[in-house]
Formats: C-alpha cells, sequence, structure tokens
C-alpha cells in the first residue's frame, strides 16, 4: 500500500506518479471519498483534470472507485482548478481535481471539495478518507456511470457576468501560461473582450518545457517580463500550473504584488457592496485593512491557508478575500479562489480609466515588502523564542501570535515569523516604509533568527 502519510497533506493530496501516487491507490481514494459524501447524501461527484501526462489515467482510476460505490461521475475533461469549482457550484456536486498545481512534471494530486466547492481538508474529510483507504474501503454497490460534460463555455460565460468590462477601453495583454491551464482557459474567457491578447507558452504541456509554472519565484516571471517591455503591452498576466493564481505585471515590466491587487479588487466588490467584510491574511500589506476601511469596508485578518480563508468568509459573508500568494477568493464565486476572476478585475479597473498599470496601482502600493524569506533552523520554536524575547522587551512593541509570531514597531513597521509544516524552516515576512527602513529590520531579525 503506498504511504499516504506521505501525500495526504493538509489540503489536498499530492505526490510523485508511480513512486507514491498510482491507479490503484487513486482508486481506492475514489471509493473513500465517495463513500464519505454518499453518507452525507450526495448523488455524484464531478471530475476535472489538468494537462500533465498521468492526470487522465488517475482521473479515470479515481471515476472507477466513484462509480463502484454507486454514484455517478459527470467527467468534465480538462479544466483549471477554479474551472472544477465553478463545475461543483453550478451542479451541486461535490468535486475532485486532478492537478499537482505548480510542481514540476513528475507530481500529481488532488484537489477535493464537496458540492459547492466547499473545501476538504485535514479536519474536514481528508483525515478520513485517508483512514478509510488505510483499513480498505468496503466493496459498494457499483452500478455507477461515467458521463462527460463540456463547461468550458459557461465557465467563461459566468465570468464575464461577475466583471463589468462593458466601458473597457482597448488593451495590449500578454499573458504567460507556462504550458498550463491558462493556455486551455484564457482563450474561452477573453475571446469576445475588447483585448488583443500576446499569447505565451499556451501550448498544454505538464513536462512544463519553458519554465516552472510557479509565478511566485520570480525566475518564473522573466520571459513575461521582457515580453511585456517588447510588445509595449498595457499588463501582463501570469498563471500558475492548474491556473487559480494570477500574477500581474505593468506596462515597465514590474510585478505588482498580490497585497495592491487584493487591495484593488477589495475596492471594485465595495463599491457593489458597500460596508461589506474584506478578508486578508496577516502576510499581505497593512495597506490592505488600511485601503478596505477607507473605502468604508470592515477589513478581517486570518491565519495564511485557504481553509482559514473560506472559513472565515463563510462565517462573516465576506465579499472578497485575498493572500500573498494570489489566490483571491470571491462570494460570487462560491467563496472559492479564481486567478482568472482577479485578472477580469485588474483588466476592468485598468481599461476604464486612461493611466497606466504602473500609475493605477501607486495608491495601493504603499510600504516596501521584503517577500517570503527562508532560514533553515534546527530547532523552530526555540529561534521564534530568541527574536521574541529580543523584541519584546522594547518599548512600545505589540505583538501576536495568530500564526507565529506576529511583531509591530513604533515606527509602522513590522515583520512576520511562521514555522512551516513540512520542513525545518523559518518563513519571514517584513513590511516598512520604504526600502531602507525594511531592509534593516529584514536584516536585523534574520540576524537572530540564523544566530
Amino acid at each position: 500500500m503506498a504511504d499516504l502519510g506521505a501525500i495526504v497533506k493538509a489540503y489536498d493530496i499530492r505526490g510523485v506518479v508511480g513512486e507514491q501516487l498510482d491507479a490503484p491507490t487513486v482508486r481506492d481514494i475514489g471509493a473513500a471519498m465517495a463513500a464519505l459524501v454518499r453518507d452525507e447524501g450526495a448523488q455524484g461527484v464531478v471530475i476535472g483534470h489538468d494537462m500533465r501526462d498521468s492526470s487522465p489515467e488517475l482521473a479515470a482510476a479515481f471515476a472507477d472507485g466513484v462509480t463502484g460505490q454507486g454514484l455517478d461521475v459527470v467527467s468534465i475533461g480538462l479544466a483549471s482548478t477554479d474551472m472544477l469549482y465553478f463545475a461543483s457550484g453550478t451542479l451541486g456536486l461535490p468535486g475532485a481535481m486532478f492537478t499537482a498545481s505548480h510542481n514540476p512534471a513528475k507530481y500529481n494530486g488532488i484537489k477535493l471539495c464537496r458540492a459547492g466547492a466547499t473545501p476538504i481538508g485535514q479536519d474536514t474529510g481528508l483525515a478520513a478518507i485517508r483512514a478509510a483507504v488505510e483499513a480498505g474501503v468496503p466493496a459498494g454497490p457499483g452500478g455507477g456511470t461515467v458521463t462527460s460534460r463540456e463547461l468550458l463555455s459557461e465557465y467563461a460565460a459566468y465570468l464575464r457576468k461577475l466583471v463589468d468590462l462593458s466601458g473597457s477601453r482597448r488593451l495590449r495583454v500578454v499573458v504567460d501560461a507556462g504550458n498550463g491551464m491558462g493556455g486551455y482557459t484564457v482563450p474561452a474567457v477573453f475571446e469576445p473582450l475588447p483585448f488583443d491578447v500576446v499569447p505565451m507558452y499556451f501550448e498544454l504541456d505538464g513536462t512544463f518545457p519553458n519554465h516552472e509554472a510557479n509565478p511566485l519565484d520570480p525566475a518564473n516571471l522573466v520571459d513575461l517580463q521582457k515580453r511585456m517591455v517588447s510588445e509595449g503591452a498595457d499588463i501582463g498576466l501570469a498563471f500558475d500550473g492548474d491556473a487559480d493564481r494570477c500574477f500581474v505585471v505593468d506596462e515597465r515590466g514590474e510585478p505588482v504584488s498580490p497585497s495592491a491587487i487584493t487591495a484593488l479588487v477589495a475596492v471594485r466588490e465595495l463599491a457593489k457592496d458597500p460596508g461589506a467584510t474584506v478578508i486578508h491574511n496577516l502576510i499581505t500589506s497593512k495597506a490592505v485593512p488600511e485601503i478596505v476601511a477607507e473605502h468604508g469596508g470592515t477589513p478581517v485578518r486570518t491565519r495564511v491557508g485557504h481553509s482559514f480563508i473560506k472559513q472565515t468568509m463563510a462565517e462573516t459573508g465576506a465579499v472578497f478575500g485575498g493572500e500573498h500568494s494570489a489566490h483571491y477568493y470571491f462570494r460570487d464565486f462560491w467563496k472559492a479562489d479564481s486567478g482568472m476572476l482577479a485578472a477580469l478585475h485588474a483588466l476592468a479597473a485598468l481599461a476604464e480609466q486612461d493611466a497606466p498599470l504602473s500609475q493605477l496601482m501607486a495608491d495601493y502600493e504603499r510600504y516596501s515588502a521584503s517577500g517570503e524569506i527562508n532560514s533553515t533552523v534546527a530547532d523552530q520554536a526555540e529561534r521564534i523564542a530568541a527574536v521574541k524575547a529580543e523584541y519584546l522587551s522594547r518599548e512600545g512593541v505589540e505583538h501576536d501570535e495568530l500564526d507565529g509570531l506576529t511583531v509591530h514597531l513604533p515606527d509602522g513597521s513590522w515583520f512576520n515569523l511562521r514555522p512551516s509544516n513540512t520542513e525545518p524552516l523559518l518563513r519571514l515576512n517584513v513590511e516598512a516604509a520604504d526600502s531602507t527602513a525594511m531592509a534593516a529590520l529584514r536584516d536585523e531579525v534574520l540576524g537572530v533568527v540564523r544566530g
């Protein structure tokens, strides 16, 4: 039996195909998931998959497990992760998406959700699914059927309904799909819109021949940045492998921080729903809660991770949520994340006025941030305690431990230090008024962390 402890993560299932993840294991996972949702009243499961070579076979094995438990399968074939969420929401079915997102080609995985795109994570069913597989899933009644359904055009039309692009000026848009699912979804979504799309790496290729489909790594934005300048384009978009995250680059080829995009989309959503709540994780810029409050909204701070964002959105009725990692969550999209929907908001905001993107975003970029810096340490707790002792002895310093250690200094600068759940790392994020103050604080904290 596969070592499920190595592949069942906090939010999904992920592993090396052929070594950690194979068709028999996936069939058992499909059966366990089907038994779980069947007992909750579900009649079927919708399944989608990305462009990785292993995805069709694994999706078919999962479907075998589901139908063996007597549930029907709706197969939507090739899909982005947010397209699978759309299917789960519109069809009212639990879902399974086969993707390893931005991981290298040898990996694959499964993202699971209940009907309405409600996530299935470690505490909401994933641990139970693992336990059922390890115990041996009892044979089901069988008899489930598999039907295919094409949802790409419906997905595209739904997203366009959520963002008003009627007054848009014509824009030149460079899109780097990274050979991932954006190459499939972008043409369908953008086709009727007033944008001239310059495609980069739209060919679906799970070996990622041009660069990793992980725009969070600056090295993977270099091609897009160069193309922006050579094309004289207005805006650049970079999607990750399963196209649920989108990064934005301005007309100068400079990356726009996901915090600034969070603030921009928040303002737009608050214009439609005055006074609403907006969720942000504790690593986004402090400009986000400031701007939300300035526009009459209620900012709510959460831990890092989509399960915390979605849970808090459900509890507060929030209209929108954003993370530093470029995950953007929308109440109008079943509280699920959609990089494509965030991209449409950025395009609409740019196209309804005449200033270049860098000028438009200047209102949302107020501070200087370090980005996430990893340090390998022998004892995470001991190093965090050392940092806490160093800073809490200073006058006027405030702190909280919502997620790791967050320290607020009297001059308005702050930092967060969090342990990795899977590696012997501490992750540091620093923000200050300007780059000089940020660098000084960053180096000072790293001096203590790395001792």
